[in-house]
């Protein structure tokens, strides 16, 4: 009975050891956020640029607060999906001051980002 008792106190002692190891983490990396990089949490955000609504017109949008700086432009063509709380919505919804979800394609020559799906309200959902 006793080398049971040992034994079961040996086996859950050391998964509480692989427990504590697994749940530390380091310390957040300089220019990060308090809890690390979103991304690793957030992997449906994590290809979308997000911002809010400067400036609309039917060429395109500028959105602030972006990865890339404030004032960049995102052009819109036929093909731009607009979805809002996961519904689909319309251009004519949009307006300054949206906080907006943008999947871009980028143009390998030109630079120029033009926007695929841009999403306000709930946030984007896992794509097709």
């Amino acid at each position: 009975m006793k080398v049971k008792s040992l034994l079961l106190i040996a086996f859950l002692g050391g998964m509480v050891g692989v427990t504590y190891d697994r749940a530390q983490t380091g310390p957040a990396k300089p220019g990060e956020p308090r809890f690390g990089n979103a991304t690793s949490t957030a992997r449906v955000f994590q290809d979308y640029v997000y911002g809010v609504v400067k400036q609309i017109d039917k060429e395109g949008l500028i959105v602030d607060k972006t990865s890339f700086g404030d004032g960049q432009k995102f052009k819109l063509d036929r093909k731009t999906k607009f979805i809002h709380d996961g519904k689909p919505s319309a251009f004519e919804d949009l307006k300054v001051g949206d906080k907006v979800w943008i999947d871009t394609k980028t143009d390998k020559k030109t630079g120029e980002m033009t926007a695929k799906k841009v999403i306000t309200g709930a946030g984007p959902v896992e794509s097709e």
